[in-house]
Protein backbone atom coordinates (compact mmCIF):
# COMPACT_ATOMS: atom_id res chain seq x y z
CA UNK A 1 0.00 0.00 0.00
CA UNK A 2 3.16 2.42 0.12
CA UNK A 3 3.91 4.56 -2.51
CA UNK A 4 7.64 3.58 -2.13
CA UNK A 5 9.07 -0.05 -3.01
CA UNK A 6 10.09 -0.63 0.86
CA UNK A 7 11.15 -4.19 0.23
CA UNK A 8 13.38 -3.54 -3.16
CA UNK A 9 14.62 -0.16 -1.18
CA UNK A 10 14.95 -1.35 2.24
CA UNK A 11 17.14 -4.00 1.19
CA UNK A 12 19.87 -3.10 -1.69
CA UNK A 13 21.73 -5.53 -0.40
CA UNK A 14 19.57 -8.38 -2.10
CA UNK A 15 19.43 -9.39 -5.37
CA UNK A 16 16.87 -10.70 -7.02
CA UNK A 17 18.81 -13.65 -8.76
CA UNK A 18 17.41 -16.67 -10.78
CA UNK A 19 15.00 -19.02 -8.54
CA UNK A 20 16.53 -22.18 -6.84
CA UNK A 21 14.45 -25.52 -7.02
CA UNK A 22 11.36 -25.88 -5.25
CA UNK A 23 12.33 -28.60 -3.16
CA UNK A 24 14.09 -25.75 -1.15
CA UNK A 25 11.02 -25.10 0.70
CA UNK A 26 10.25 -25.44 4.46
CA UNK A 27 7.04 -28.15 3.88
CA UNK A 28 7.85 -31.69 2.11
CA UNK A 29 9.93 -30.84 -1.32
CA UNK A 30 7.88 -30.91 -4.26
CA UNK A 31 8.76 -33.54 -7.43
CA UNK A 32 10.02 -31.82 -9.96
CA UNK A 33 6.82 -31.78 -12.52
CA UNK A 34 7.66 -32.58 -16.40
CA UNK A 35 4.24 -31.10 -17.78
CA UNK A 36 3.79 -27.90 -15.17
CA UNK A 37 1.67 -27.74 -12.35
CA UNK A 38 -1.51 -30.57 -12.55
CA UNK A 39 -4.00 -27.42 -11.49
CA UNK A 40 -4.17 -23.93 -10.91
CA UNK A 41 -5.59 -22.15 -8.47
CA UNK A 42 -7.54 -18.96 -8.04
CA UNK A 43 -5.95 -16.61 -6.34
CA UNK A 44 -6.82 -12.97 -4.83
CA UNK A 45 -4.32 -10.50 -3.45
CA UNK A 46 -5.06 -8.08 -0.55
CA UNK A 47 -2.38 -5.24 -0.59
CA UNK A 48 -1.37 -4.27 -4.03
CA UNK A 49 1.51 -2.20 -2.92
CA UNK A 50 5.29 -2.57 -4.13
CA UNK A 51 5.63 -6.53 -2.47
CA UNK A 52 2.05 -7.33 -3.23
CA UNK A 53 2.96 -6.42 -7.45
CA UNK A 54 6.46 -8.06 -6.92
CA UNK A 55 5.06 -11.43 -5.40
CA UNK A 56 2.08 -11.64 -7.98
CA UNK A 57 4.64 -11.84 -10.62
CA UNK A 58 6.22 -14.85 -8.92
CA UNK A 59 2.54 -16.75 -8.57
CA UNK A 60 1.64 -15.82 -11.87
CA UNK A 61 5.76 -17.68 -13.34
CA UNK A 62 4.67 -20.63 -11.44
CA UNK A 63 2.01 -21.62 -13.72
CA UNK A 64 0.06 -22.69 -10.97
CA UNK A 65 -2.14 -20.27 -10.19
CA UNK A 66 -4.30 -17.75 -11.91
CA UNK A 67 -4.87 -14.11 -10.33
CA UNK A 68 -8.73 -13.62 -10.60
CA UNK A 69 -9.39 -10.97 -7.54
CA UNK A 70 -7.59 -8.06 -5.58
CA UNK A 71 -8.10 -5.34 -2.53
CA UNK A 72 -7.12 -2.59 -1.55
CA UNK A 73 -7.83 0.43 0.97
CA UNK A 74 -6.57 2.89 -2.27
CA UNK A 75 -8.19 2.69 -5.65
CA UNK A 76 -5.35 4.13 -7.22
CA UNK A 77 -3.58 0.90 -6.04
CA UNK A 78 -6.17 -1.42 -7.31
CA UNK A 79 -6.08 0.41 -10.87
CA UNK A 80 -2.58 -0.23 -11.40
CA UNK A 81 -2.82 -3.66 -10.14
CA UNK A 82 -5.56 -4.27 -12.46
CA UNK A 83 -4.08 -3.23 -15.59
CA UNK A 84 -0.59 -4.99 -14.77
CA UNK A 85 -2.39 -8.53 -14.07
CA UNK A 86 -5.87 -7.94 -16.21
CA UNK A 87 -8.37 -8.18 -13.29
CA UNK A 88 -11.68 -7.18 -14.40
CA UNK A 89 -13.09 -4.32 -12.48
CA UNK A 90 -15.85 -6.41 -10.99
CA UNK A 91 -13.48 -8.31 -8.90
CA UNK A 92 -11.42 -5.08 -7.29
CA UNK A 93 -12.71 -3.87 -3.60
CA UNK A 94 -11.05 -0.85 -2.23
CA UNK A 95 -11.35 0.32 0.90
CA UNK A 96 -10.90 -0.72 4.43
CA UNK A 97 -13.49 -3.46 4.49
CA UNK A 98 -12.68 -4.63 0.76
CA UNK A 99 -10.70 -7.80 2.15
CA UNK A 100 -13.90 -9.33 3.46
CA UNK A 101 -15.45 -8.93 -0.08
CA UNK A 102 -13.10 -10.31 -1.35
CA UNK A 103 -12.69 -13.25 0.28
CA UNK A 104 -16.49 -13.50 0.72
CA UNK A 105 -17.26 -13.01 -2.86
CA UNK A 106 -14.87 -13.42 -5.20
CA UNK A 107 -14.39 -15.88 -7.60
CA UNK A 108 -10.72 -17.24 -5.16
CA UNK A 109 -9.79 -20.42 -3.81
CA UNK A 110 -6.70 -18.84 -2.03
CA UNK A 111 -5.38 -15.33 -1.08
CA UNK A 112 -2.04 -13.71 -0.68
CA UNK A 113 -2.19 -11.15 2.19
CA UNK A 114 0.62 -8.43 1.52
CA UNK A 115 -1.32 -5.35 3.38
CA UNK A 116 0.24 -3.62 6.56
CA UNK A 117 1.08 -5.88 9.28
CA UNK A 118 -1.75 -4.58 11.91
CA UNK A 119 -4.06 -5.69 9.27
CA UNK A 120 -2.77 -9.13 8.94
CA UNK A 121 -5.00 -11.51 11.99
CA UNK A 122 -7.79 -10.28 10.84
CA UNK A 123 -7.27 -10.75 7.20
CA UNK A 124 -6.62 -14.37 7.50
CA UNK A 125 -9.07 -14.59 10.25
CA UNK A 126 -11.92 -13.64 7.78
CA UNK A 127 -10.02 -15.96 5.08
CA UNK A 128 -9.65 -18.71 6.72
CA UNK A 129 -13.38 -18.24 8.09
CA UNK A 130 -14.65 -18.03 4.55
CA UNK A 131 -12.72 -21.45 3.66
CA UNK A 132 -9.33 -20.13 1.68
CA UNK A 133 -6.30 -21.21 1.50
CA UNK A 134 -3.94 -18.41 2.84
CA UNK A 135 -0.32 -17.26 1.65
CA UNK A 136 0.80 -14.76 4.63
CA UNK A 137 3.83 -12.04 4.52
CA UNK A 138 5.40 -11.99 7.51
CA UNK A 139 5.68 -10.20 10.49
CA UNK A 140 2.29 -11.96 10.96
CA UNK A 141 0.94 -9.26 13.50
CA UNK A 142 2.22 -6.09 15.32
CA UNK A 143 1.02 -7.41 19.09
CA UNK A 144 0.51 -10.16 21.16
CA UNK A 145 -3.11 -10.52 20.37
CA UNK A 146 -2.79 -10.28 17.15
CA UNK A 147 0.07 -13.29 17.21
CA UNK A 148 -2.62 -15.22 19.02
CA UNK A 149 -5.13 -14.67 16.30
CA UNK A 150 -2.95 -16.03 13.73
CA UNK A 151 -2.46 -19.28 16.16
CA UNK A 152 -5.77 -19.96 16.34
CA UNK A 153 -6.48 -18.98 12.58
CA UNK A 154 -3.89 -21.55 12.00
CA UNK A 155 -5.67 -24.23 13.77
CA UNK A 156 -9.18 -23.62 12.21
CA UNK A 157 -7.48 -24.22 8.91
CA UNK A 158 -5.52 -27.39 9.76
CA UNK A 159 -9.54 -28.71 11.14
CA UNK A 160 -10.83 -27.39 8.16
CA UNK A 161 -8.38 -28.90 5.74
CA UNK A 162 -6.93 -25.31 4.70
CA UNK A 163 -3.43 -24.23 4.12
CA UNK A 164 -2.06 -21.57 5.97
CA UNK A 165 1.38 -20.73 4.84
CA UNK A 166 4.09 -18.22 6.21
CA UNK A 167 6.39 -16.45 3.82
CA UNK A 168 9.96 -16.17 5.65
CA UNK A 169 12.59 -17.13 3.02
CA UNK A 170 15.64 -18.32 5.19
CA UNK A 171 13.22 -21.61 6.18
CA UNK A 172 12.89 -22.08 2.71
CA UNK A 173 16.55 -22.31 1.83
CA UNK A 174 18.40 -25.72 1.74
CA UNK A 175 21.70 -24.36 3.23
CA UNK A 176 20.36 -22.59 6.19
CA UNK A 177 17.71 -26.16 6.58
CA UNK A 178 21.13 -27.88 6.52
CA UNK A 179 23.29 -26.17 8.56
CA UNK A 180 20.49 -25.50 11.05
CA UNK A 181 19.48 -29.46 11.64
CA UNK A 182 23.20 -30.25 11.47
CA UNK A 183 23.26 -27.88 14.94
CA UNK A 184 20.18 -29.35 16.19
CA UNK A 185 22.50 -32.54 15.84
CA UNK A 186 25.08 -31.19 18.40
CA UNK A 187 27.35 -30.22 15.45
CA UNK A 188 28.80 -27.30 17.68
CA UNK A 189 28.06 -28.68 21.50
CA UNK A 190 26.75 -26.86 23.68
CA UNK A 191 25.70 -23.38 23.39
CA UNK A 192 27.43 -20.33 24.97
CA UNK A 193 25.95 -17.38 24.05
CA UNK A 194 24.59 -15.72 20.45
CA UNK A 195 24.38 -12.35 18.04
CA UNK A 196 21.75 -11.53 15.77
CA UNK A 197 21.91 -8.26 14.48
CA UNK A 198 19.92 -6.11 11.36
CA UNK A 199 21.90 -3.01 10.93
CA UNK A 200 20.64 -1.09 7.48
CA UNK A 201 19.94 2.51 5.82
CA UNK A 202 16.62 4.08 5.72
CA UNK A 203 13.70 2.38 3.91
CA UNK A 204 10.28 3.83 2.55
CA UNK A 205 11.96 7.68 1.46
CA UNK A 206 8.60 9.00 -0.08
CA UNK A 207 6.82 8.49 3.55
CA UNK A 208 9.29 11.22 5.07
CA UNK A 209 7.50 13.90 1.82
CA UNK A 210 4.05 12.29 2.81
CA UNK A 211 4.65 12.87 6.37
CA UNK A 212 5.60 16.35 5.81
CA UNK A 213 2.76 17.53 3.49
CA UNK A 214 -0.08 16.73 5.98
CA UNK A 215 0.93 14.55 9.18
CA UNK A 216 -2.12 13.98 10.48
CA UNK A 217 -3.60 12.87 7.48
CA UNK A 218 -5.17 9.51 7.94
CA UNK A 219 -4.76 8.34 4.54
CA UNK A 220 -1.06 9.70 4.57
CA UNK A 221 -0.23 7.76 7.31
CA UNK A 222 -1.70 4.04 5.87
CA UNK A 223 0.48 5.00 2.41
CA UNK A 224 3.55 5.44 4.63
CA UNK A 225 2.87 2.55 7.34
CA UNK A 226 6.36 1.54 7.13
CA UNK A 227 6.98 4.43 9.37
CA UNK A 228 3.95 3.83 11.36
CA UNK A 229 4.72 2.21 14.55
CA UNK A 230 1.45 0.66 15.13
CA UNK A 231 0.18 -0.36 11.20
CA UNK A 232 4.18 -1.86 10.93
CA UNK A 233 4.91 -3.34 14.66
CA UNK A 234 8.40 -0.95 14.58
CA UNK A 235 11.26 -1.75 12.72
CA UNK A 236 12.28 -4.46 15.10
CA UNK A 237 8.81 -6.61 14.54
CA UNK A 238 8.28 -5.35 10.51
CA UNK A 239 12.14 -5.40 9.71
CA UNK A 240 14.26 -7.23 12.56
CA UNK A 241 12.16 -10.16 12.01
CA UNK A 242 13.74 -11.81 9.54
CA UNK A 243 17.00 -12.10 11.72
CA UNK A 244 15.41 -12.78 14.93
CA UNK A 245 13.42 -15.61 13.17
CA UNK A 246 16.86 -17.47 13.12
CA UNK A 247 18.18 -16.69 16.24
CA UNK A 248 14.59 -18.26 17.13
CA UNK A 249 15.15 -20.71 14.84
CA UNK A 250 18.18 -21.67 16.25
CA UNK A 251 17.38 -21.78 19.90
CA UNK A 252 14.00 -23.74 18.82
CA UNK A 253 12.36 -22.84 22.44
CA UNK A 254 10.84 -19.00 23.47
CA UNK A 255 13.35 -17.28 25.80
CA UNK A 256 12.72 -16.74 29.39
CA UNK A 257 12.89 -12.92 29.33
CA UNK A 258 14.52 -9.53 27.59
CA UNK A 259 16.13 -6.61 28.52
CA UNK A 260 16.84 -3.27 26.28
CA UNK A 261 16.64 0.04 24.99
CA UNK A 262 15.64 1.84 21.69
CA UNK A 263 15.25 5.28 20.45
CA UNK A 264 15.00 7.51 17.32
CA UNK A 265 17.82 9.95 17.00
CA UNK A 266 18.65 9.90 13.44
CA UNK A 267 15.69 9.06 10.88
CA UNK A 268 13.96 12.68 11.40
CA UNK A 269 10.20 11.24 10.03
CA UNK A 270 7.59 8.68 11.71
CA UNK A 271 7.23 7.38 15.20
CA UNK A 272 8.97 4.25 14.58
CA UNK A 273 12.58 3.84 16.59
CA UNK A 274 15.92 3.65 13.99
CA UNK A 275 17.67 1.77 16.38
CA UNK A 276 17.66 -0.89 19.29
CA UNK A 277 19.37 -3.22 21.54
CA UNK A 278 18.31 -6.36 23.33
CA UNK A 279 19.63 -9.13 25.10
CA UNK A 280 17.31 -12.01 25.46
CA UNK A 281 18.11 -14.85 27.85
CA UNK A 282 17.12 -18.31 27.74
CA UNK A 283 17.11 -21.36 29.82
CA UNK A 284 20.76 -23.16 30.76
CA UNK A 285 22.04 -19.07 30.57
CA UNK A 286 22.33 -18.94 27.24
CA UNK A 287 21.66 -14.84 25.94
CA UNK A 288 21.38 -13.62 22.53
CA UNK A 289 22.56 -9.83 21.51
CA UNK A 290 20.77 -8.25 19.34
CA UNK A 291 20.91 -4.95 17.51
CA UNK A 292 19.25 -2.97 14.63
CA UNK A 293 19.44 0.35 13.13
CA UNK A 294 17.77 2.08 10.29
CA UNK A 295 19.84 4.85 9.23
CA UNK A 296 23.21 5.50 7.41
CA UNK A 297 25.76 3.51 8.49
CA UNK A 298 28.53 5.67 6.58
CA UNK A 299 30.20 1.96 5.53
CA UNK A 300 30.89 0.38 8.47
CA UNK A 301 31.05 -3.40 8.15
CA UNK A 302 29.49 -5.85 9.05
CA UNK A 303 26.30 -4.90 7.41
CA UNK A 304 23.00 -6.66 6.86
CA UNK A 305 21.30 -9.40 8.36
CA UNK A 306 23.50 -11.98 10.46
CA UNK A 307 23.19 -14.49 12.96
CA UNK A 308 26.15 -16.36 15.30
CA UNK A 309 25.81 -18.70 17.50
CA UNK A 310 29.06 -20.50 19.70
CA UNK A 311 28.97 -23.41 20.94
CA UNK A 312 31.31 -25.96 22.88
CA UNK A 313 32.09 -27.25 19.70
CA UNK A 314 32.06 -25.04 16.89
CA UNK A 315 30.11 -22.08 15.46
CA UNK A 316 27.26 -21.48 13.49
CA UNK A 317 27.54 -18.23 11.44
CA UNK A 318 24.96 -17.26 8.75
CA UNK A 319 23.90 -14.07 6.56
CA UNK A 320 20.90 -13.58 4.56
CA UNK A 321 21.54 -13.32 1.16
CA UNK A 322 25.35 -13.86 1.84
CA UNK A 323 27.37 -17.05 3.50
CA UNK A 324 25.67 -19.77 5.94
CA UNK A 325 29.23 -21.50 7.23
CA UNK A 326 29.82 -23.96 9.89
CA UNK A 327 32.84 -23.67 11.63
CA UNK A 328 32.68 -27.01 13.01
CA UNK A 329 34.59 -30.48 12.17
CA UNK A 330 33.18 -31.13 8.94
CA UNK A 331 33.09 -27.81 7.86
CA UNK A 332 30.14 -26.85 6.00
CA UNK A 333 29.62 -24.00 3.59
CA UNK A 334 26.61 -22.83 1.36
CA UNK A 335 25.66 -19.21 -0.42
CA UNK A 336 22.42 -17.90 -0.73
CA UNK A 337 23.14 -14.70 -3.34
CA UNK A 338 19.55 -14.96 -4.40
CA UNK A 339 17.46 -15.51 -1.20
CA UNK A 340 14.87 -12.66 -1.43
CA UNK A 341 13.76 -14.17 -4.62
CA UNK A 342 14.75 -17.76 -4.30
CA UNK A 343 12.87 -18.16 -0.95
CA UNK A 344 9.76 -16.70 -2.48
CA UNK A 345 9.78 -18.83 -5.30
CA UNK A 346 10.12 -22.05 -3.10
CA UNK A 347 7.16 -21.09 -0.71
CA UNK A 348 5.11 -20.39 -3.88
CA UNK A 349 5.99 -23.86 -5.39
CA UNK A 350 5.42 -25.35 -1.99
CA UNK A 351 1.80 -23.63 -1.20
CA UNK A 352 0.71 -24.97 -4.46
CA UNK A 353 1.58 -28.54 -3.09
CA UNK A 354 0.05 -28.21 -0.24
CA UNK A 355 -3.24 -26.94 -1.35
CA UNK A 356 -3.13 -29.46 -4.24
CA UNK A 357 -2.17 -32.32 -2.47
CA UNK A 358 -4.71 -31.59 1.15
CA UNK A 359 -1.85 -31.48 3.28
CA UNK A 360 -3.13 -28.84 5.75
CA UNK A 361 -0.45 -29.53 8.43
CA UNK A 362 0.49 -26.00 8.17
CA UNK A 363 3.96 -25.99 9.70
CA UNK A 364 4.87 -23.04 9.12
CA UNK A 365 2.33 -20.85 11.60
CA UNK A 366 3.64 -22.06 15.25
CA UNK A 367 7.69 -20.84 14.49
CA UNK A 368 6.23 -17.85 12.75
CA UNK A 369 4.56 -16.87 15.73
CA UNK A 370 7.03 -17.57 18.22
CA UNK A 371 9.30 -15.77 16.47
CA UNK A 372 6.89 -12.40 16.05
CA UNK A 373 6.18 -12.69 19.60
CA UNK A 374 9.95 -12.35 20.09
CA UNK A 375 10.56 -9.42 18.50
CA UNK A 376 7.35 -8.03 20.73
CA UNK A 377 9.36 -9.16 23.82
CA UNK A 378 12.02 -7.24 22.62
CA UNK A 379 10.10 -4.37 21.58
CA UNK A 380 8.44 -4.44 24.95
CA UNK A 381 11.83 -4.59 27.08
CA UNK A 382 13.47 -1.57 25.03
CA UNK A 383 9.81 0.73 25.27
CA UNK A 384 9.80 0.34 28.78
CA UNK A 385 13.54 -0.02 30.14
CA UNK A 386 12.61 -2.71 31.90
CA UNK A 387 13.60 -6.67 31.57
CA UNK A 388 9.93 -8.44 30.39
CA UNK A 389 9.42 -12.35 30.73
CA UNK A 390 7.75 -14.29 28.19
CA UNK A 391 5.03 -15.46 30.76
CA UNK A 392 4.45 -12.09 31.33
CA UNK A 393 3.82 -10.86 27.81
CA UNK A 394 1.80 -13.45 26.53
CA UNK A 395 -0.36 -12.97 29.77
CA UNK A 396 -0.85 -9.13 29.51
CA UNK A 397 -2.09 -10.06 25.68
CA UNK A 398 -1.45 -6.63 24.69
CA UNK A 399 -3.48 -5.35 21.79
CA UNK A 400 -2.79 -2.39 19.46
CA UNK A 401 -5.11 0.28 17.77
CA UNK A 402 -4.66 2.56 14.96
CA UNK A 403 -7.35 5.17 15.81
CA UNK A 404 -7.73 5.47 12.35
CA UNK A 405 -10.67 7.45 10.63
CA UNK A 406 -10.97 5.95 7.09
CA UNK A 407 -13.62 4.95 5.04
CA UNK A 408 -14.55 1.79 5.02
Amino acid sequence: MNDADPFLTRRRLIRNTTFAAAGMALASPAPAAATGPARRLRLGLIGCGARGRWISALFQQHGGYEITAAADYFKDRLDTYASKFRIPAKHLYSGLSGYRKLVESAPVDAVAIESPPYFHPEQTRAAVEAGKHVYLAKPIAVDVAGCLSIKESGALATRNGLCLMVDFQTRADEHFREAIHRVHDGAIGEFSFGESSYHAGVPFPQARDLLRKDPGNPEYRLRAWGVDRVLSGDIITEQNIHTIDVASWIMNQAPLRAAGACNQKVRPYGDCKDHFSVIYSYPREIDISFTSRQFNGHGTQPDGIRNRMFGAKGVIECQYAGMVLLRTNPLYRGKTPGLFKDGAVANIAAFHQSVTTGDAANPTVAPSVRSNLLTILGRTAAYTGKPVTWKDLLAANEKWTTGLDLKA
